[in-house]
């Protein structure tokens, strides 16, 4: 096991020696090797191949300005003024989003999240009427909204990025209905009456369906994440945290051998709850941090754009620093820390992106622009609700 792999044997990469890049999520699970980064870099050179990274230049100061504006009019508004905090929020941070000198922008109106979130609303008060009415009523609501659920989150990923750009030229999405029922209906119910054993694959298939329906111009994303990466991330953070547990509990056990018999381990474990529970809290937030980092090198290193790879390699160490140095800061500051939080969690998780680009990529923009309006473009009204969940 190499380090830097925190000991999971995910992270070791499959040797391939096609004549393609290899994706570089994978060399970052195999570790910081510098003969495979020369190759890396070898082959890029053999088929024209340029890293470009992200880069995002926003401040905590300067988030901050529009954080406190926004928080003060929400709260005097009594919340109708969250609909335009979210689109300063998405512009800043988009626009603050760069690649290749090129920056994405936000074309969302508060006016079609004021109503999406109207209508959120209103099945949310539907939803806790029916049960306060009667119990089988409710059930028979939540049913209707489960059933109504596929559509809406098929809508919201339309509006989402028919109204993100980069370099004025927007992206889409073409997901047909019956494919988002597939996605987010029948598999997160086949992962729940299977005790959750397909819910590696029930969030494969909704990764699938996001990426391979988006577009950018007239190029399609592809997603090749194989649901084996998914059963191993999942099973690894798994079995890190029953181990975390059972450690914690032996322990406790360990503090009340003094006292004979079945009494004395019994108490030692009340006398352990504390300790216990710090352990749990210790294991869940590394656990988090791990997952978090691993499925985003996973999900976005598989992913391609036209003839250009997407990779990843956010360092869970970093992310689990910056998720525990974020928390002691919004703790000691009662909260007013949280706009600088919201940047440096950015700036980590772009910055550790990027795309190796085949070819020229300002060419590929300008093509994509040329051929935007011979594919046709969706009217506005189609993309005129954001329900977000």
């Amino acid at each position: 096991m190499t380090k830097g792999s925190f000991g999971c044997p995910f992270l070791l990469p499959q040797r391939q020696r096609a004549a393609t890049v290899q994706p570089l999520w994978e060399e970052w699970y195999a570790g910081p090797k510098s003969h495979k980064i020369i190759e890396r870099v070898s082959m890029q050179e053999q088929f024209g191949q340029k890293n470009q990274s992200f880069e995002f230049t926003g401040s905590g100061w300067e988030y901050f300005k529009i954080w406190i504006v926004n928080l003060l009019l929400t709260i005097v508004t009594l919340g109708i003024y969250s609909a335009w905090a979210k689109v300063r929020r998405l512009q800043y941070f988009y626009r603050n989003t760069r690649l290749d000198g090129g920056s994405f922008d936000f074309h969302g109106t508060p006016q079609a999240i004021l109503k999406g979130r109207l209508i959120a609303f209103g099945l949310l008060i539907g939803y806790n009427a029916a049960f306060e009415y009667d119990p089988m009523i409710g059930l028979g609501v939540a049913a209707l909204l489960a059933l109504v659920m596929p559509w809406l989150l098929m809508r919201s990923l339309r509006f989402k990025l028919y109204n993100s750009s980069y370099r004025g030229l927007r992206f889409g999405f073409a997901g047909s209905t019956g494919d988002s029922y597939r996605a987010f209906l029948l598999y997160p119910l086949l992962a729940m009456f299977t005790l959750y054993l397909l819910a590696p694959l029930a969030h494969q298939r909704i990764k699938r369906y996001q990426f391979d329906n988006s577009r950018f111009g007239n190029a399609s994303f592809s997603f090749g994440a194989p649901v084996k990466g998914f059963y191993i991330l999942y099973l690894s953070s798994l079995a890190v945290m029953l181990g975390s547990v059972l450690l914690a509990v032996a322990l406790a056990m360990m503090m009340g051998s003094g006292a004979a018999g079945a009494a004395g381990i019994i108490s030692g474990l009340m006398l352990a709850g504390p300790f216990i529970m710090l352990v749990m809290l210790v294991a869940m937030l590394v656990v988090g941090s791990l997952f978090s980092a691993y499925m985003q090198n996973l999900v976005w290193g598989s992913t391609t754009l036209g003839p250009h790879r997407i990779f990843s390699h956010v360092s869970a160490r970093r992310l689990l620093w910056v998720r525990v140095s974020n928390f002691i800061g919004i703790v000691l500051t009662l909260g007013l820390f949280m706009p600088f939080a919201a940047v440096r969690m950015a700036r980590l998780q772009i910055e550790a992106m990027g795309l190796a680009v085949s070819g020229d990529l300002s060419g590929f923009v300008a093509d994509q622009q040329l051929n935007a309006t011979a594919a046709g473009e969706e009217t506005a009204e189609m993309f005129d609700v954001d329900i977000s969940f």
